[in-house]
């Protein structure tokens, strides 16, 4: 139970400002803990939270109080706990942590006003086929209001239909709040029949929600396979306990499809967190969710922050997904947070994804987490077939990328008026320098990661170390002249290839890249699905969760990239995004192939894509990681230290690796100094150090111990990334 402090005590507030707590007096009427309040600091109004009794370990009459209480619900005792493990977890300042629980605008404006539509007094004798849907909308709906445009919308008509209706009084038009209650939604609405391990699954993950109390399961399925459908059941029951549910998604491009497939299920859109929405509607949506009038929030990373006042479910789909970790301002990874906040709420945690992270499958091997496996598509469809192209003995002329092989694959698919995916991996920040003719990769001299061609500086750069050497004529490996290159075109430079090689396709480009908003992105991908492009040329966007029904080639450029250098996932990336990509071939009826061009088929990698035993897969990748201690199995640390002098942040960095006693005595290692594989970011030089420790080591501690006694100076930045995901 919440304490409630009378008007004149001393409370405890955390500020968006300061990473302590401020003594301030309770304001007139009185104020609960986990209040949200506007308190003065020197001259400024700002934002802060009541966190408990104050200290009044000073001047009582130096104490300022509290100008006013917003109204709002007031932050939960789950949501501080969060924030505090978070923030402990993460070596993050606390105000810092407060200000990613209160990203909204506005939370203490008055309300605003908006015009609101509902059923009228009387109805016409007479009416057009357009005004009777708005008419037959408002019934369906049993006095609800709607925008303008929401009923326009549902209605299928212009709003200037709806407006001849206000003046005509079958439509009221009224003005109410702008931050209004998200219309209910209905579990029962919109379920489709299952298959039978679909059913099965869903059965499973609905008596878990039913509990209330807290588990996790990891749900694998391959690439179609319906784990949607299956886990959108468990959100259903969520609903029907009356508490509040979470789908987290790695990727804005995937919303609006996915809340086109909430709504086609329970009848009404959710609310929407993430950077696509307007800020008047991230502030009514950061509202509701905390009055409890907000059912299902759909949204990015930082939706796990918003004030659940009853969370019961959280999923977290395509879990492997690097973009669930937050690289910069408050390092995070939202995938292993969501399970902390569904502990602490006594909720439900689902892990949805075709590739699971070898975090989960780990925990799930261990008995950590639930299984749940699908094991076969949904429907007519099948999995693709998979096969590699042997680029050693394909002749692909320089400069050039598809080869001969692929080229026939595709030219068949057009006429049999289907289509292909040309997918290029562009995982990581550059390419490899390979030779066409052995296949060999050019490596550093001094550390494990492969050299990459700078072409204005004619050089090869390690962008692990530093070292540089000049752009040799020839293999050092097979000897043969000319046949160095960089592995992976962009995407503009592909199209210009395969329109080169299919003057009549009809071509399409799907990189996030090229697209000004999330609407011309949606607009595109619904053109491909719709048939209007015979070749798709995309990058990662497009192995994330897209459904094109008559696409049943996927080629996949460059297989390889990714599988050298110093990242220890890079195995496991490669395979997760091979799979995935794979997967986007033959989800309707129609059988699918997908073709991996590579210098390295016998890569046990590439054989364990190919052949599909994925145990087998992460068996093997499990006892290397083992057996080296590193994640999910030993913990790391990165520290990188950025300055606009590189002889100063070097001098630092080799003073903490002199000076690192805190580390040593519960048995961490430290790498480094070494320059960043990216030294350099806006006009910042970037070193990087690396810690290394056994499971059970107190890292954040002794990380605490180990960098407390710096004085940086002011252009000077350290920033520690416990569980780095990239190594940059």
């Amino acid at each position: 139970m919440a304490d409630y402090f009378e008007e004149g005590e001393l409370v405890s507030v955390l500020t968006t400002q300061l990473d302590r707590m401020l003594d301030y007096k309770a304001p007139a009427g009185g104020c609960w803990t986990g209040a949200f309040v506007d308190v003065p600091l020197g001259p400024r109004k700002i934002l802060g939270v009541v966190w408990g009794r104050g200290r009044g370990d000073f001047d009582i009459n130096k104490c300022r109080p509290i100008n006013r209480v917003l109204d709002v619900a007031p932050m939960r005792d789950e949501l501080r706990e969060f924030l505090i493990r978070v923030g402990s977890y993460t070596l993050t300042p606390m105000n810092a942590m407060l200000r990613l629980g209160t990203r909204a605008p506005g939370l203490g404006d008055a309300p605003s006003m908006r015009k609101v539509y509902r059923m009228g007094g009387s109805i016409p004798n007479k009416l057009t086929e357009a005004r009777s849907r708005v008419i037959d909308v408002l019934r369906d709906y049993g006095g609800a209001s709607f925008t303008l445009k929401e009923l326009a919308e549902m209605a299928g008509c212009g709003t200037s239909v709806v407006k001849g209706l206000v003046k005509l009084g079958a439509v009221s038009e009224e003005d109410a709040p702008r931050d209004t209650a998200y219309p209910p939604l209905d579990p029962d609405f919109g379920g489709k029949d299952l298959s039978e391990d679909q059913a099965t699954a869903a059965a499973e993950l609905r008596e878990g929600v039913r509990t209330q109390r807290y588990g996790c399961t990891l749900l694998k399925g391959v690439t179609g396979s319906g784990k949607t459908e299956v886990y959108l059941e468990a959100v259903a029951e969520c609903l029907r306990q009356g508490r509040q549910a979470l789908v987290l998604l790695p990727e804005i491009a995937l919303t609006s499809e996915f809340i086109t497939r909430v709504e086609a299920r329970f009848g009404m859109k959710p609310a929407e967190w993430h950077s696509g929405v307007t800020m008047t509607e991230r502030r009514r949506c950061w509202k509701m969710v905390g009055q409890g009038d907000a059912q299902l929030v759909v949204g990015a990373r930082s939706a796990l922050f918003l004030p659940y006042r009853d969370l019961g479910l959280i999923v977290v789909d395509e879990e492997h997904d690097t973009s669930y970790k937050q690289d910069d301002g408050v390092l995070y990874n939202a995938r292993d947070m969501a399970v902390l906040r569904a502990s602490l709420n006594d909720a439900q945690i689902i892990l949805a994804s075709a590739t699971p992270s070898l975090e989960s499958w780990a925990n799930a091997d261990l008995g950590k987490y639930k299984r749940i496996t699908l094991t076969s598509r949904f429907g007519e469809s099948v999995m693709p077939e998979m096969n590699a192209i042997d680029m050693r003995n394909e002749q692909v002329p320089s400069g050039r990328w598809i080869s001969n092989s692929l080229r026939t694959a595709i030219t068949e698919r057009i006429e049999k008026g289907e289509q292909s995916l040309v997918f290029l991996n562009r995982r990581g920040y550059a390419p490899l320098t390979i030779c066409r003719a052995c296949g060999h990769q050019i490596a550093c001299d001094h550390c494990d990661a492969r050299m990459v061609e700078h072409r204005f500086l004619k050089r090869l750069m390690c962008h692990q170390c530093g070292e540089t050497k000049p752009m040799p004529d020839a293999c050092p490996s097979c000897h043969v002249e000319g046949k160095l290159n960089p592995v992976g075109p962009g995407v503009e430079r592909m199209a210009e290839e395969v329109t080169e090689l299919f003057p009549d396709a009809r071509v399409a480009v799907l990189s996030s890249d090229l697209f000004g908003s999330a609407r011309a992105l949606k607009e595109k991908i619904e053109e491909i699905a719709n048939g209007e492009a015979d070749i798709i040329i995309g990058t990662q966007l497009v192995a994330k969760g897209h459904n094109f029904p008559l696409l049943t080639l996927v080629g996949v450029i460059d297989a390889d990239l990714g599988l050298q250098g110093s990242d220890l996932r890079a195995a496991e990336r490669t395979f997760q995004l091979m799979r995935q990509v794979a997967g986007r071939a033959g989800r309707a009826a129609k059988a699918g192939t997908a073709l991996l061009q590579t210098y390295q088929p016998e890569h046990h990698v590439i054989r364990a894509i190919l052949s599909g035993d994925e145990e087998q897969f992460w068996e093997a990748e499990a006892a290397e990681r083992r057996a080296a201690g590193v994640p999910p199995y030993g913990r790391m640390a990165g520290i990188v230290i950025s300055g606009p002098e590189l002889a100063e942040i070097f001098d630092l960095g080799n003073h903490l690796a002199r000076n690192a006693e805190p580390l040593h005595r519960i048995g961490a290692q430290v790498f480094g100094p070494a320059p960043a594989p990216i030294a350099r970011i806006r006009g910042r030089n970037r070193i990087r150090l690396l810690v290394k420790a056994e499971k059970a080591a107190p890292l954040q501690q002794a990380l605490t111990q180990w960098t407390s006694h710096l004085k940086l100076p002011n252009n000077v930045r350290l920033a520690i990334d416990i569980d780095p995901q990239s190594f940059y």
